[in-house]
């Protein structure tokens, strides 16, 4: 049986595993483990004799992958960017920034739940980490909204969708998770998330309003904050900011010259910075053991996942299926624009079984050169490419339209990780309230990204300054 065979049963017998409930980590582990022991054994014809020789092979191969990738100063940037997001929530930072968002924004229709929305984009642009997001807002946000008569399903929608925008804004997991699969350059890619992320939350706030206003009991106004009670507000909320700002100085420095850091470095001042504050707001030892146990619990998940996927991302370059499915994705003579969006598609029917994470790691060494191929390769010059753009300014677009259709698939059913953490979170809640309340976000999320798949600039102005 030639490779590429191989990789074809190995890969659907995966999604099977998947499909029948196994971890995404321990199902690509499983499938990557027993496809490299195929592929060597078939290379001595399947001699019994060669059996062990071919396991003792597979297991140095695939022994080797996690370290030497997971060992990449890089992926030090996850632990610290959702360490950052649980000190603030810990320190009471996240609620004074859902504070001020309420004081300010509460009075337009369906208000607290905009509110909402931009406290989690704040909050976002401190934590890497979506399920946090969703885990500290559903504590915060859902009594407020409740106390005033929301709707308990619209309520649960709001913050499951609104959490979704961690993976786009900067500290973003999934977007360094990305660059290191891709091997593009993390910096310009977490610049990249800023104005799309920023989007994001503006198209859910226009979207909330629109059904505010069209069903008067399902988001009413609060009003009655005075000028002086909405100022007040602002200096509790100063601490987020001046993390953000911190961060972005730090490792983009505006001031012009060269980086001040590595994004690295920008992360682990970050975590300090606001350390620091938590110790100034009061923070007791309870509360920082608890942040760093919600936060080691976070890192092991992804990291787990990071491990299996690799070891099955090692077999697919021994099976040779990245190239073939390139070849046969140039081959097809449909427009490259009408591949992307079929890909693009394809992601949004994944994510009903897998998690993001998983989701983006299985198929990035597939699709992405596959899509790099399409644009003409990853040296073409924007005049020369079918999209418009260079090589890597492709990389870039496609990596932030590959993790906003992650940030949709947080949402869909059955699988809909922050639909799950939400519910968890509530016990009035069921995980089939939260799946009615987000569905109108749905058609939020398909606006996005028609807008940023027609409209690149949107993604790549930014970078293109750095």
């Amino acid at each position: 049986m030639e490779p590429i065979d191989i990789g074809l049963w190995v890969t659907g017998g995966m999604l099977v595993l998947v499909i029948l409930g196994m971890r995404v980590a321990f199902a690509a582990g499983l499938a990557g483990m027993l496809g490299l022991i195929w592929i060597f054994w078939a290379k001595k014809d399947y001699g019994l004799d060669d059996f062990g020789w071919a396991l003792g092979v597979a297991v140095k191969t695939a022994g080797q992958v996690p370290h030497s990738k997971v060992s990449s100063q890089a992926l030090s940037l996850i632990p610290t960017f959702i360490l950052i997001g649980y000190l603030a929530y810990y320190a009471g930072l996240t609620k004074a920034l859902f504070e001020a968002a309420k004081r300010w924004i509460a009075w337009v229709p369906g208000g607290l739940a905009v509110s909402t929305v931009f406290a989690t984009a704040g909050f976002a642009a401190v934590s890497g980490a979506s399920v946090a997001t969703s885990a500290v807002f559903a504590r915060i946000a859902i009594p407020e909204m409740l106390k005033i008569g929301y709707n308990k399903q619209f309520a649960a929608g709001v913050v499951a969708a609104g959490g979704t925008l961690a993976s786009l804004i900067p500290p973003s997991a999934i977007l360094v998770i990305y660059a290191i699969i891709v091997e593009q350059d993390v910096g310009k890619l977490l610049l990249a998330g800023f104005i799309p992320g920023a989007f994001s939350a503006l198209v859910y706030a226009g979207l909330i309003i629109g059904i505010a206003v069209t069903f008067k009991t399902v988001g009413p106004p609060v009003r009655g904050f005075t000028w002086r009670e909405r100022f007040a507000s602002l200096p509790p909320a100063l601490p987020i900011v001046f993390v953000v700002v911190t961060i972005i100085c730090f490792v983009y420095n505006p001031f012009g010259g060269d980086a001040w850091g590595t994004p690295t470095e920008g992360g682990a001042i970050g975590a300090f910075v606001v350390f620091l504050m938590a110790l100034w707001q009061g923070m007791r030892w309870p509360q920082l053991r608890d942040a760093l146990l919600e936060t080691a619990k976070l890192s092991v998940m992804i990291f787990t996942i990071i491990w299996g996927v690799l070891i099955y991302v090692r077999f697919l370059g021994f099976a040779d299926l990245p190239s073939a499915f390139s070849d046969w994705i140039t081959s097809l003579t449909m427009s490259p624009m009408v591949i992307l969006i079929c890909i693009l598609l394809a992601y949004a029917v994944l994510g009903m079984f897998m998690d993001a994470i998983g989701m983006l790691l299985l198929t990035l060494p597939v699709v992405y050169p596959a899509v790099m191929a399409l644009n003409g390769g990853e040296s073409v010059s924007a005049a020369d490419s079918a999209f418009g753009m260079s090589g890597p300014m492709c990389a870039i677009w496609f990596g932030i339209l590959v993790v906003k259709m992650a940030e949709f698939c947080l949402i869909t059913p059955p699988i809909g990780l922050n639909c799950f953490v939400v519910a968890g979170v509530r016990d009035d809640l069921s995980v089939q309230d939260v799946f009615k309340g987000v569905t109108p976000f749905f058609l939020a999320d398909a606006v996005t990204i028609a807008l940023l798949v027609a409209f690149p600039g949107i993604v790549l102005w930014l970078p293109s300054l750095a």
